[in-house]
């Protein structure tokens, strides 16, 4: 009988340690969120609520993508300043068309313009991995450098603020009481989640990411699966570049400074493991939202910004280690 019990027992261990890992992420957030509404004043008002999801939609729409890049067994540190270069573009067609073709022509002009610059930006990221072997976080360092640069050019180093009225509801505006970038924000989400979750795509991303020797001899085209995950990320940094120049009225070379941290962090926080393979664009959402609360809960608690920045570090090794950690038992 003890032979036929052994078996039994390591199954139910696993199960326990893999249900664990899954809904760890909702229990932090529901603990969080608790305390917070106890100790942080104003914490649970409707309004504040929709303060957090208006400031976490902009870096979760550019999250969604990187989670897929991650879970390829890539990275892109360049997103924030393509966010930058985004927002710059489409301020710049604003001011140069507007007179001759009307606004929202020449802003869907400059919107387009900035999705291919994001979509190229992408593809050659994807193509120096392919052809010269050059580790995806070396070119998107160059670039993340570069792109800025690009963002000053276009605006000689001055805010482009040749923007339409109307222009600023996408960033600033609420639809039927809730603000338009949830909108976005939610949407990207939902794109992002059935693509990975019930697309082959989906399934090529994790395999590639799992084991990228095994994936290529099952026929999945490496390189192509990679360089898709990048490209998709550059569109959404023109999306959330967009929003971001509405909402502040302009396009300027030093928006989005540090973005890539704050987007790579709630990636990470959200489960997605950084040797790919692993993640859950659920996962992400869950870590964009921690990211929010604590941010917003210790802003409303008066906490010093420098302590903000320790304490959010200290939530990512955190996260690192729990996962590690639970990835451990799980095997």
């Amino acid at each position: 009988m003890s032979d036929t019990a052994r078996p039994v027992a390591r199954p139910r261990r696993h199960m326990g340690t893999t249900m664990l890992k899954i809904y760890t992420m909702e229990a932090i957030l529901l603990v969080i969120v608790a305390v917070l509404v106890i100790f942080a004043p104003g914490f649970a008002s409707l309004g504040n609520f929709f303060n957090v999801l208006r400031t976490v939609s902009m870096l979760g729409i550019i999250a969604f993508g990187m989670t897929a890049v991650i879970i390829a067994g890539e990275i892109d540190l360049s997103v924030g300043a393509a966010v930058a270069l985004a927002g710059c573009v489409v301020a710049w067609f604003s001011g140069a068309l507007s007179m001759h073709i009307g606004s929202v022509a020449a802003v869907a002009i400059g919107v387009l313009v900035a999705m291919t610059i994001g979509f190229l930006t992408g593809v050659f990221t994807g193509s120096m991995r392919r052809w010269f072997n050059v580790p995806t976080f070396i070119t998107t360092l160059a670039l993340f450098t570069a792109l800025r640069g690009a963002a000053n050019l276009i605006t000689g180093g001055f805010p482009l603020t040749d923007l339409p009225d109307w222009f600023g509801f996408l960033g600033a505006g609420d639809l039927f009481g809730v603000p338009f970038p949830v909108y976005v924000f939610l949407t990207v989400f939902v794109l992002m989640h059935l693509l990975m979750t019930f697309t082959s795509f989906g399934r090529a991303v994790y395999a590639v990411g799992g084991n990228a020797e095994a994936a290529r001899l099952s026929g999945i085209d490496v390189f192509f699966v990679k360089t898709m995950t990048l490209a998709m990320t550059g569109v959404l940094t023109a999306v959330t570049g967009t929003l971001i120049a509405s909402q502040i009225g302009s396009g300027t070379g030093n928006t989005a400074t540090g973005m890539e941290l704050d987007v790579i962090a709630a990636t990470i926080i959200g489960g997605t493991s950084l040797f790919g393979g692993k993640g859950r664009v659920w996962g992400t959402l869950l870590g964009v939202l921690l990211l929010g609360c604590i941010t917003n809960g210790m802003t409303l608690l008066d906490v010093s910004e420098y302590w903000q920045y320790v304490v959010r570090g200290a939530i990512i090794l955190g996260a690192v280690l729990l996962n590690q950690v639970l990835d451990t038992a799980d095997r």
